[in-house]
């Protein structure tokens, strides 16, 4: 047996010796920036003298090193604020370095309107000279988007009101969600927990825990929502007046160019999710019955059906998901064996830490940390491995150049599920008696219902309300409002109670780098049904192909990804219909196990 102990926090001392906000080595590395900066200027400003393929590539290069550098600080920023929100340094130090990103971002702006106004001629043989060919797709998008913008100087007048607008929104958002505090009791203990940690006990097998909690969540919302109210609508409003102003009426337009994908591959997405709820619904209803109720509350989403399946401490997790991912191909497990060895990973269950999870990688070493709290349920387990996968579609990049890794949000979600995947199928098919595999099966269910449902809700929240915040400050009753109505219409009428103030409990929302953060999930959990399905059938093999596929990622439109891959068109609902309905025979199995409950 392996007797190897992991740790369950992470190493920063690998980026920063000290490994702290207040080392030098980190706070030498940030006085470098403005001079990082000040040469790209220097090499955009070159190209826009004498634009040429070599002055282009040279101010390519330089853009690659300060890129680079900036986004190692970035991810050392991340990781701080996230392990303990105390930490007022970081916080101050992550506020100033808007200012070098606004800068950073002028540069940059003033170097793709040089690309967007080349002649055609230039610029044709600008991306067929040998030093940007390898770039045609990048430059050729940069030269697209840049024509929908505003002038250089608007442009820059908005990117740098930006620090003090729809960012420092977020950043208030982040205080405020740090300074939130449940408290409820459980096992007769009253605790004063975290968002993060209360919302661990949603799936405590008390039911009167789960209540409690749930009136609890909804309560210390309720009781500072005009604070939440505020901060949504003003990060909205910047938005909506930076589309105005650039003339883009549909809020959609700037998402659907970041995930580079078309509205219809969305709309036939939502399209088959919407025409096969129906096992998905008779889940819930089937699962209210198990629990004795009428029909499924909000508080009892996550509830356990059996007994609890035996906790998996953190290097039983870590084993568990090694000897999987050994089976789908020898990269991956190798990788993850380093990830744990390494000590990448921030899994300590302990106060004052971020809620929810996230994985972050810094080209410039090409090494990735990932940040969850670990309770011992196979739920986190999954998450883990969720969080695995997306270093590992970093990893599968290591050796493509930064300006063609750079990859939409929605395949980000790809590997990230795929792995996900891997752990829970093993987790149903080694389960040790009838209730075990039950819960399981369960657990795979509920990341359906996740990405068909509350994603769906998000989504159809986040749509609505941008359309009436066009006409002014949507109030909290109103948000609450399109909540409850948008969770009632994507969970198929199938709830008794919603959560009205998850606008203001999700962090989604509140993310300024990438809109409407919510269908990306889905797109990335279907596709990489698709993509399972083929690893199943192929087997070890099919390593190299998927690899093949991330690394192509960053360079490519969606749809043109999946068609030279997997040769499907998803424009169509067919393909869509496909995954989905893989997915609902999870639900129907639940619902022949469970026939005589």
């Amino acid at each position: 047996m392996n007797m190897t102990t992991y740790s369950e926090t992470w190493d920063l001392n690998a980026f920063y010796e000290g490994g702290t906000s207040d080392s030098a080595a980190f706070l030498a590395h940030i006085a470098e920036v403005p001079t990082l900066i000040e040469a790209y200027k220097e090499a955009v400003e070159a190209a826009i003298a004498q634009p040429s393929s070599a002055t282009i590539a040279t101010a390519l290069d330089v853009q690659t090193t300060t890129v680079l550098n900036l986004q190692k600080i970035g991810v050392m920023l991340s990781c701080l604020t996230a392990q303990n929100t105390k930490d007022e340094a970081a916080q101050v130090i992550q506020s100033n370095m808007r200012t070098q990103y606004a800068a950073l971002s002028d540069v940059r702006n003033r170097f793709d309107k040089l690309i967007e106004e080349l002649d055609d001629a230039t610029f044709h043989d600008i991306i067929t000279s040998e030093a940007l060919a390898p770039f045609e797709f990048i430059l050729t998008e940069t030269r697209n988007q840049t024509k929908l913008l505003l002038s250089e100087a608007e442009e820059s007048i908005i990117t740098s009101l930006r620090a003090d607008g729809d960012q420092a929104w977020s950043s208030l958002y982040d205080l405020l969600i740090a300074d939130t505090k449940i408290r409820v009791t459980v096992d007769g203990e009253e605790k004063v927990l975290s968002v993060g940690q209360a919302n661990n006990l949603r799936n405590h097998e008390s039911a009167t825990v789960r209540a409690d909690v749930d009136a609890a969540i909804e309560a210390a919302f309720t009781e500072r929502e005009a604070f939440f109210v505020h901060t949504l609508n003003h990060l909205a409003g910047f938005r909506l007046t930076t589309y105005k102003k650039r003339g883009w009426e549909d809020v959609l337009e700037e998402p659907l160019r970041i995930n580079r994908m078309k509205r219809e591959t969305l709309d036939a997405m939502w399209g088959a999710i919407a025409k096969t709820r129906e096992p998905f619904v008779n889940y819930l209803q089937r699962k209210a019955t198990i629990l004795g109720k009428e029909a499924m509350t909000w508080a009892d989403l996550d509830a356990p059906i059996s007994a609890p399946t035996t906790a998996l401490s953190f290097n039983e997790g870590a084993e568990f998901i090694l000897q999987h991912f050994a089976k789908f191909g020898p990269k991956l497990e190798a990788f993850a064996r380093q990830a744990f060895e390494n000590s990448w990973i921030e899994a300590e269950d302990r106060d004052n830490k971020r809620p929810g999870g996230f994985c972050t990688t810094t080209k410039l070493d090409n090494a990735s940390r990932i940040f969850m709290t670990y309770a011992g349920t196979m739920n986190n387990v999954s998450t883990l491995a969720h969080e695995l996968g997306h270093a590992f579609h970093s990893y599968a990049l290591r050796d493509v150049h930064p300006l063609n890794s750079g990859y939409a949000m929605n395949v980000a979600e790809t590997a990230s599920t795929f792995a996900e995947m891997i752990i829970a199928d093993a987790a149903v098919q080694e389960a040790t008696n009838a209730d075990e595999r039950l819960a399981l099966l369960e657990d795979k269910v509920q990341r359906s219902v996740a990405m068909f449902m509350n994603i769906y809700a998000r989504f159809t929240f986040e749509t609505r309300f941008y359309e009436e915040r066009k006409n002014g400050v949507v109030p909290a009753a109103r948000l609450n409002e399109l909540m409850s109505e948008a969770q009632q219409e994507t969970y198929g009428g199938a709830l008794e109670t919603t959560h009205p103030h998850f606008w203001a409990s999700k962090l989604h929302f509140y993310i300024t780098g990438v809109p409407f953060y919510n269908f990306p999930y889905t797109f990335g959990y279907l596709f990489s049904l698709s993509i399972y399905a083929k690893a199943k059938e192929i087997g070890t093999d099919f390593e190299e192909r998927y690899m093949a596929l991330l690394r192509d990622t960053g360079s490519m439109n969606v749809e043109d990804l999946v068609m030279k891959h997997l040769g499907e068109d998803i424009t169509q609902e067919a393909f869509w219909l496909k995954g989905v309905r893989l997915a609902a025979q999870d639900a129907e199995e639940f619902l022949t196990l469970t026939e005589k409950a």
